[in-house]
């Protein structure tokens, strides 16, 4: 039932991943010019490899259980690099007087797209087939800010 989606969601990650590194490749001068980007940047790409790798996974014959296990540990590992970028943006405030509101909208967006993942990880290790309309909540939403992130660096970056 959930194959299509994980097919057209895997496409649509990889390339919109490989939009965000063109873009920020294209104005890398510029993103290093800006303390907060570097690691905004990184989160981004992290965020659509997390829907590539647990799109994948979601693809691999296995149990609910086990393919619960695998998303668990990829949604860490983006949750961990969302952490570091958390950490940049809220330094930022500081540094360049960025608006202390900013720094931290930023800071929970980041949280919440990765946090469907997370949840939907404990319901499929549970055997709860409800996880998967997680994952999709989550792959929309990180759809959604990610395109306005890669925008960020393709264009506005650049005004």
């Amino acid at each position: 039932m959930w194959n299509n989606f994980f097919i057209a969601a895997a496409g649509a990650s990889a390339a919109l991943a490989g939009l965000a590194i063109v873009a920020i490749s294209v104005n890398l001068t510029r993103i290093l010019e800006f303390p907060h980007l570097p690691a905004r940047s990184a989160a981004t790409v992290a965020r659509l490899i997390l829907i590539l790798v647990c799109s994948m996974a979601a693809l691999i014959p296995q149990s609910v259980s086990a393919l619960g296990a695998e998303i668990f540990v990829f949604a860490l590992a983006t949750w961990g690099l969302e952490l570091r970028s958390n950490r940049s943006a809220i330094r930022a405030h500081a540094q360049i007087g960025r608006p202390r509101f900013e720094s931290l909208l930023e800071s929970v967006l980041g949280e919440v797209q990765i946090l469907p993942f997370l949840i939907a990880a404990i319901l499929l290790m549970a055997n709860r087939n409800s996880g998967y309309y997680c994952i999709a909540a989550g792959v929309l939403a990180i759809f959604i800010f990610s395109i306005v992130n890669v925008w960020v660096l393709l264009v506005e970056i650049l005004r």
